[in-house]
């Protein structure tokens, strides 16, 4: 996809009749395919999603399975550089983790789909001799990378599938805290970004990707249809140093739209 940012083809029409997308009414502006989005940082959460050993470090999972994790540091570099704008603006940030207890009953068995479909576990039913260590509770594969260690206030969902909000109790976390806006980074973007998100959207969440601090699982083109799928029909996809911009410009109260950069 293409960093640029070009207007989309209906978006200047669209802004003209309605105005921006307005779930808040006072707010940053973020420059964001297809249009610009409006959000309040107070009611904004930054979704870390699956920043762990087994997705993006050497040795974990991904890495053991057979995926490409080269771009796995750059996307924990731009994932860090997120964290310090969100920080610093009082964007509430929380932590998706993926995995399943020591005796993976959570991971449901042959009797569900999920037994048969993830790689992980597929990986230690060809390899026994690491049965029982990847995406396991507790274990280094589980944990969140060294640099994502979570600070005061911000908050770990543990989660059990691809998406976010199945069986957790990350919908109401979100909303105990008003939040209306998520933002969201980390891995992978063709499957448990892309799965959170559409949940989210379906439960009235406005929803923003940044591009450069995501990476997906499989050959390029996967990521760049999920992004496609997001920016046309689940949410806006934006990338770091415009986060940055929209957080620096202060409040945009009253102010006009601006061009599509």
């Amino acid at each position: 996809m293409s960093s640029e940012f070009p207007p989309h083809p209906t978006a200047r029409a669209e802004i003209a009749r309605e105005g921006w997308p307005l779930h808040v009414a006072h707010g940053r502006s973020l420059q964001a395919r297809p249009e610009p989005l409006r959000f309040d940082p107070a009611t904004t959460a930054l979704i870390v999603v699956d920043m762990q050993n087994a997705y993006v470090s050497p040795g974990g999972y991904m890495d053991r399975a057979g995926f490409d994790i080269s771009q796995g540091q750059a996307v924990a570099a731009q994932t860090a550089r997120a964290l310090a704008l969100a920080r610093g603006a009082g964007i509430q940030v929380v932590y998706l983790q993926n995995g399943w207890d020591a005796q993976y009953v959570e991971a449901g068995g042959p009797g569900s789909p999920n037994w048969h479909k993830s790689n992980a576990l597929k990986t230690m039913r060809r390899e026994p001799s690491i049965g029982g260590s990847l995406l396991s509770k507790g274990g280094w594969d589980y944990a969140l990378i060294e640099t994502m260690q979570p600070r005061a206030g911000e908050i770990v969902v543990a989660k059990t599938r691809y998406s976010g909000f199945f069986n957790s109790t990350l919908d109401s976390t979100l909303r105990a805290r008003g939040i209306r806006t998520l933002i969201f980074a980390g891995v992978a973007t063709n499957v448990c970004v892309e799965s959170t998100l559409r949940d989210a959207y379906h439960l009235e969440y406005f929803c923003v990707v940044l591009e450069d601090a995501v990476t997906h699982a499989g050959p390029a083109f996967v990521g760049q249809a999920s992004l496609y799928t997001i920016e046309t029909f689940f949410g806006w996809v934006s990338d770091t140093a415009r986060l940055e911009a929209a957080l620096a410009e202060g409040e945009g109260a009253g102010e006009a739209p601006g061009p599509l950069a």
